[in-house]
């Protein structure tokens, strides 16, 4: 039954760090990646659409993105989105093709994202210690319930402590090797 439960808190654990790591993908670096604007919600006719459905994003340059709609129709609602994203980034199109140059970084700017990143952390973090407690409360039921001893009760949450500090760890080492990037000039 403890196994049960230290296996449920893996996965979803795991599940708070994979979105972790989405999320600091969207970050911007100093150099173009399709992940900053992949997940972009675009109004594509009254849907919420994320511009991966609707179009081919590439790197052609280090500092250059490009965006090929799918439907050359949809280029201006693609460009509005752009626009009125956070990504502070200024569009421009030909007809067929966005081009969507990544200036350097302002030292300004690499202060403001790596306080970004560690909200971000932060909101890890809290996700990965409401997974141990709601598993250390699943615990605490089954033995009140006389599912499990004391004893097992006490090595369950040693383990859960070992699971939930392995993961803490974990999203440090990302959220230390992304402020890396965004100080690298």
């Amino acid at each position: 039954m403890i196994k049960e439960l230290l296996s449920d808190a893996e996965g979803r654990m795991k599940g708070a760090i994979h979105a972790f790591e989405e999320d600091l993908a969207g970050i911007r670096t100093g150099r173009a990646s399709p992940a900053l604007v992949e997940k972009l919600m675009v109004e594509y006719y009254g849907t919420p659409t994320m511009l991966q459905q609707l179009a081919t994003i590439s790197v052609p340059e280090p500092q250059l993105l490009t965006i090929r709609p799918f439907d050359p129709g949809s280029i201006g609602v693609i460009e509005k989105a752009i626009r009125t994203s956070d990504l502070g980034l200024n569009p421009s199109n030909d007809g067929k093709l966005i081009r969507l140059s990544i200036p350097s970084l302002t030292e300004e700017r690499r202060s403001e994202l790596v306080k970004l990143v560690h909200k971000r952390l932060e909101e890890a973090k809290v996700a990965i210690r409401n997974v141990r407690r709601d598993i250390l409360d699943d615990m605490r039921d089954f033995e009140k319930e006389k599912a499990i001893s004391e004893d097992e009760f006490y090595t369950g949450k040693e383990d859960l402590e070992k699971v939930t500090s392995h993961y803490v760890e974990q999203a440090e080492k990302i959220s230390e090797h992304k402020e890396h990037e965004i100080k690298e000039v």
